[in-house]
């Protein structure tokens, strides 16, 4: 007695180095994706660090303009509240709001409440429309920008005339209010407008740029006297830079989320992102069609095809399936041997009669042997298999 011969076995499970091919070409965009991110991160982190601070000698800061204040005599202090700001409102201040886009609806309808009648100036650096329209009524920002930096007044203000050319260029306002001086404009639109209070001495000014204001750009064109002027007409300046720590954003749940902190640019970019990714999973996704045939790269004996299958079904304990496929491809060939169509082959009422009448066999015997149930074990499979030859040589003979 010999041992019976064990099929050898294949893995199909990739191997780890398999997968690592596989995954490396992703694996090294994810990477640079990031290094790309964390570097565009650090140089803009340095190359804006503390803007708009009058204590930051910064490039972007704006320590300069306060010292040539202080030295004319305007004390410059610097707030980060609401509060705070709301206080110092006045008729000898000058209230400057670095970053008017960052307050909520909330603050900055409660801002403008307090600065409406104060007397004092209100200047607004780079508002946008979700902004201005609260704190400066009357005021709309154009969704465009202006194309250059440096413009010329052409306006009536003394504080523009005097300063001259400017780098204003930023985002563009138009206003209803007819009193409003509208300076340095930029395709008929301007980038610098004051608006008078309806009663009293008091001013809102908004200013397209904050680049006037700059470290680095103070002494080019007007800037310089632009910014003195404007900033030093009451005796006391008070800074506001707007704080995302400002307890005041959460007051009556006026709480901003996460994606009301992004700038619009970033949600239509994710935005494209997503629709291109529908359109690439749209291109790529799998059509169902009439399968083409394709020509294979070696030939393949009939018997190796045949092996490899019955070992799936093997494997699969597929008996059923491999009986019906024994049982079709025998009706096949007997059906023109007893003169019935390929196309009735399969066809009980049509097959056995012809059979039987060419080989003298009880009908019963022939349909369960070729339309029967699947056999129970490995053992009936065999024997079904032997049934069958037998049955297609008995036919066959002369």
């Amino acid at each position: 007695m010999t041992a019976p011969a064990t099929l050898p076995t294949t893995s199909t499970a990739p191997t780890v180095r398999q997968v690592w091919t596989r995954a490396r070409g992703i694996a090294l965009a994810v990477v640079l994706i990031l290094a790309g991110a964390v570097a565009m991160a650090a140089v803009r982190s340095t190359a804006r660090h503390g803007e708009l601070d009058p204590r930051s000698a910064d490039p972007y800061g704006s320590r300069a303009v306060a010292q040539l204040l202080t030295d004319r005599g305007v004390s410059t202090r610097v707030v980060t509240t609401l509060g705070e700001a709301r206080a110092a409102a006045g008729p000898d201040t000058t209230l400057l709001v670095a970053v008017p886009d960052l307050l909520t609806n909330r603050q900055q309808t409660r801002l403008h409440q307090a600065t409406a009648a104060s007397g004092g100036r209100t200047v607004l650096i780079a508002a946008g429309s979700p902004s201005v329209e609260r704190l400066a009524p009357g005021v709309t920002a154009d969704p465009a920008t202006s194309a250059g930096s440096t413009l010329a007044p052409a306006c009536t203000l003394p504080e523009a005339r005097r300063a001259g050319s400017a780098d204003t260029g930023g985002i563009r306002y138009t206003t209803t209010r007819l009193d409003a001086d509208s300076c340095y404009p930029s395709e008929r639109l301007a980038t610098l407008l004051r608006v008078p209070e309806a009663s009293g001495d008091g001013d809102t000014v908004v200013l397209g740029a904050p680049d006037i204001l700059f470290n680095d750009r103070l002494d080019e064109q007007g800037n310089a006297s632009l910014a003195l002027q404007l900033l030093g007409s009451r005796p006391h300046l008070v800074w506001y830079l707007p704080s995302l720590s400002d307890t005041s954003v959460t007051d009556n749940g006026d709480r901003r989320n996460f994606l009301d902190l992004l700038p619009s640019g970033w949600l239509w970019g994710a935005l494209q992102l997503f629709i291109a990714a529908a359109l690439a999973a749209v291109w790529r996704a799998r059509r169902f069609g009439p399968l083409v045939p394709e020509r294979l790269p070696v030939a393949i004996r009939a018997s190796e095809t045949t092996e490899g299958r019955a070992r799936l079904y093997r494997k699969a304990d597929a008996r059923d399936r491999a009986a019906a496929a024994l049982r079709s491809t025998t009706r096949t060939r007997l059906a023109p041997l007893v003169g019935v169509s390929v196309t009735q082959a399969h066809t009980p009422e049509t097959l056995l009669p012809a059979l039987s009448a060419h080989l003298s066999r009880d009908g019963q015997a022939l349909h369960s042997l070729l339309f029967g149930p699947p056999p129970g074990d490995d053992a009936a499979l065999i024997a079904l298999t032997d049934q069958l030859d037998a049955l297609e040589r008995e036919v066959r003979r002369p």
